[in-house]
């Protein structure tokens, strides 16, 4: 996986190439604990991201509940159709802004 990133004031823009799976997880986690304080908006764009595991998953909502807490805010742009699907069987198209 390919992490790409960039910082505008309270914002934080992670372009995702590649598969989020268990191999790949620790990868975003690692890069949003170095770059996610300060932050109160996220957008984490999947344009280039084939597949998302329950590990990515599990990182998506450990960032979200942490954003949540802070009172800021996090959005999935450009979800493929599989991982689209995923998110609406486990009821989490409900809890993640998606664009």
């Amino acid at each position: 996986m390919k992490l790409d990133y960039r910082k505008e004031g309270t914002e934080l823009t992670v372009l995702l190439n590649g598969e989020l799976n268990t191999l790949t997880a620790p990868e975003l986690s690692a890069l949003l604990e170095t770059q996610l304080p300060g932050i109160m908006s996220l957008i984490l764009d999947f344009t280039d991201c084939d597949f998302v595991s329950s590990a990515g998953i599990r990182v998506l909502l450990g960032t979200f509940k942490e954003l949540k807490g802070r009172k800021g805010h996090m959005c999935l742009q450009n979800v493929g159709e599989v991982f689209m699907d995923v998110l609406e069987n486990t009821g989490l198209d409900a809890v993640f802004d998606l664009k």
